[in-house]
Order: structure tokens, then C-alpha cells, then sequence
């Protein structure tokens, strides 16, 4: 039996925690000229490694950057103070498989079957029209990517969706990293090496061992300097592959044969068959735009939650994605909602679209989560980010305000 005394305890400590904190020592008053934004949250889902989640939480933000994430304190002199009833933040989500690149559909270059020379660079177009309804539902990076109609398609760029700024304001990394095609689309019609299996997997070992061959030379090649990138560690790739033996030959030959920092894209139809050996190989994945296997339905009677059975097999970084345009950019969160319906953690599959992403493409001390030092891409909603029922509010991105609903009205 708890003794009167333990209550009186238990009930003093509640009161200290629920008691705002004063102000923490170094954050000093915002100077004039300095953007900087005090945001009272109901309740802050940080998405760090603790998991921490703050309930009537406060985040500050000054010049792009956080600067504080806890409960409420004193908000220091400058802060334009944004106090939104019932609002929940979240990170910033992030889609590694986009081809939006320019308002249209992506680019492909199919004259050849191996590209390591292109860029998605010259295309794209900040701020175009998919990108701009993509800020309002909260999508603050994305990996702008070639095509999949070739082996070796080409080198994305990971672009901030700042929806006012230029192309340079935007760019995260560039190149962010390089796309490649392991089944399907790439097995071409026009009858070169790639139409097969044995082709497709000939092309991809040949032109890595031609990248390896110049690092280790210490050579200088116009067409491979990216791809040795790759090949270093320095930048990760992200494969387009589909089915179970399309999943297994990327972890061969990407992981197991070159030990590249590699991220399997898509892994849909039957490609969650492969997931032991890809969580064995401890290799991220990136799943989508289809989330569920239902071709066996009439036979089996069940719908199959795909995001499930990489999770439930161990796989060290899920996240997700929307193939865009082929699920409309805004809908990336309702690849968590769907997930989580289909069996996921909710919770963890908000990180499928935050810190996950982040990690695997190799910019989490950037973007992801909300911790203090990281970039202020920032989501407020009125509610659980991934119950379809909540309305985006408020997206900042470096700190800056990308879309409001007061001001600019309900986009999608």
C-alpha cells in the first residue's frame, strides 16, 4: 500500500515537471534584423533517438537553426511568438524517390544503359507548382531523381522545398547521391545487354568495377568522378528494384559484392519475401509507392502490409516514399497512415518519414528531427501528422515560414 506521505511526494515532483522552466542559460534575446520564432506546441514529436515526446512543449528558432526544444520556458526578448491552440509539431518529412523535378515527370536518358555522367540538375525547377502543394502537406526535403529506364540512371539532387527561393538556396547536396535500376524498368526492349537479368547485372558490376579500378589509380575520369564518390562512401545510392529475386540481387551485388552505403528503393509486388536477407545485410529501405500486396487476395484471403514485413524483419532504417508523381507528393504522409492501418507503429513510421530518410541518405545532421543545432524544417498540425483528419498549419524550412493555412488558405 502506498503510504500517504509517497503520494504527497509523487504529487510534488508532478508539479515540478509540469512547472515552466526558466530560461536556459546562452539563449540570449533575438537582435533586430534576426529571424527568430518562439513556437508553443501541445505536443512536440522530436523523432531523435530517445524518442522523446513533449508534451505542451515550447521550440525556439533563430537564423534557420534550433536553438531550444523542451518544455516552456521564458521566451527570450525578439521572438515573434506563434502560439497555435492544439498544435502538434514534427520534423520535416523527407522523400528520397521523387521525380518532380521540374512540375512534370522525371527525366530519363535511355540512349544509353549506363549514365553515370547525368544530373537531374539542370531540371529541376524550385518551387514549381508539385513542389509548392508538396510544402503544404509538409514536405520540406526531397532527393529529385532520374528516371528508372536505364541500369545506371544518373546523380539526384537533395533539395530543401522552399517555395520563394532559387535553386542555389535550395540545394542541400549535389550531387545527393546517384540512382540506379535493378529489374523491370531497365530490362529495355531495344535489345541491348540490359533486357536480361544476367545483362542488368553484368552493366552494374562492369562500370563499378571501372570506378573502383580509378579510385584505387588515383585517376581522374570525367563520367565516373561521381561514381567513385559512391564507391568511397562518400555519397549513397539509391536502387529501383521490385520482387523477391529483384531485392535479393541489389544486396548481393550493392552490399555484399562492393559495400557501397546503399538504400533499396521501392521493394514492392513480392519484394518483402527478401526482407531477412536484407535486414541481415543491414540494408536501408526505402518503400513504395506501393505499400500493401494484395495480387494473392482471392486465394489467400488477406491484404498483406508490406511496410510490415520490413519492419517485423529487422530492417535498420524504413522509410517510405511516393514515387512522385505516381502517388501526388503531398500524400507521403498517408504512406504512414496506411502503413500504420496495415499494421506499422505509428510512431515509428512517422520517423519512416522523417529521421529514417534522413539517416539513410546520409543527412541527418541536418534534417530529420527536432534537436537543437539541426536545420528548423519544422511541421505544425493540428493534431497526429499522420491521421488524414489533421490539417497542416504551419512548415518552416531553415526557419523560415514556406506555408501558412491563416495566410495562404487550404492548398490540397
Amino acid at each position: 500500500m502506498v503510504s500517504a506521505r509517497a503520494l504527497l511526494l509523487l504529487a510534488a515532483l508532478a508539479a515540478c515537471r509540469s512547472a515552466p522552466e526558466r530560461e536556459p542559460a546562452g539563449i540570449r534575446p533575438a537582435e533586430p534584423g534576426e529571424r527568430a520564432y518562439a513556437l508553443h506546441c501541445a505536443k512536440v514529436l522530436t523523432c531523435n533517438e530517445h524518442d522523446d515526446v513533449v508534451n505542451r512543449g515550447l521550440v525556439l528558432v533563430r537564423d534557420g537553426k534550433i536553438e531550444y526544444v523542451g518544455r516552456p520556458i521564458d521566451v527570450p526578448a525578439g521572438f515573434q511568438e506563434i502560439d497555435i491552440p492544439g498544435a502538434w509539431c514534427a520534423p520535416g518529412f523527407v522523400d528520397l524517390h521523387a521525380h518532380v523535378v521540374g512540375g512534370a515527370f522525371d527525366i530519363n536518358d535511355m540512349v544509353l544503359p549506363i549514365n553515370p555522367e547525368l544530373s537531374t540538375r539542370p531540371t529541376i525547377v524550385p518551387s514549381n507548382d508539385m513542389l509548392r502543394t508538396a510544402s503544404a502537406a509538409g514536405v520540406t526535403t526531397l532527393f529529385l531523381i532520374p528516371g528508372s529506364g536505364t541500369t545506371i540512371s544518373g546523380f539526384g539532387v537533395l533539395l530543401k522545398n522552399k517555395t520563394e527561393a532559387g535553386y542555389e538556396e535550395c540545394v542541400l547536396r549535389d550531387p545527393g547521391g546517384m540512382k540506379s535500376a535493378y529489374n523491370y524498368n531497365p530490362q529495355r526492349g531495344g535489345g541491348d545487354l540490359g533486357r536480361t537479368w544476367a545483362g542488368l547485372t553484368w552493366l552494374t558490376r562492369d562500370i563499378n568495377d571501372k570506378a573502383v579500378a580509378a579510385l584505387e589509380q588515383g585517376r581522374d575520369d570525367w563520367e565516373l568522378e561521381n561514381l567513385k564518390k559512391v564507391q568511397s562512401g562518400e555519397l549513397p545510392v539509391l536502387i529501383h528494384c521490385a520482387s523477391g529475386e529483384g531485392v535479393a540481387g541489389v544486396v548481393r551485388v550493392w552490399k555484399c559484392e562492393y559495400g557501397t552505403k546503399c538504400i533499396l528503393s521501392h521493394g514492392d509486388w513480392d519484394g518483402y519475401r527478401a526482407a531477412k536477407f536484407v535486414a541481415d545485410n543491414g540494408v536501408p529501405v526505402n518503400h513504395g509507392p506501393r505499400t500493401m500486396e494484395y495480387s494473392n487476395f482471392y486465394r489467400t484471403g488477406k491484404v498483406i502490409g508490406t511496410a510490415k514485413e520490413f519492419v517485423d524483419a529487422g530492417v535498420p532504417l524504413f522509410s517510405l516514399n511516393t514515387d512522385s508523381p505516381v502517388i501526388p507528393e503531398e500524400e507521403l504522409f498517408l504512406q504512414g497512415s496506411m502503413s500504420a492501418r496495415l499494421g506499422c507503429d505509428s510512431y515509428q513510421m512517422l520517423r519512416a518519414l522523417t529521421t529514417h530518410p534522413a539517416q539513410s541518405i546520409l543527412a541527418a545532421d541536418r534534417v530529420g528531427s527536432i534537436e537543437v543545432g539541426k536545420d528548423a524544417d519544422l511541421v505544425l498540425s493540428t493534431g497526429d501528422p499522420l491521421d488524414p483528419r489533421s490539417h497542416v498549419e504551419l512548415v518552416l524550412v531553415d526557419g523560415e515560414i514556406q506555408y501558412s493555412r491563416q495566410d495562404d488558405g487550404q492548398w490540397f
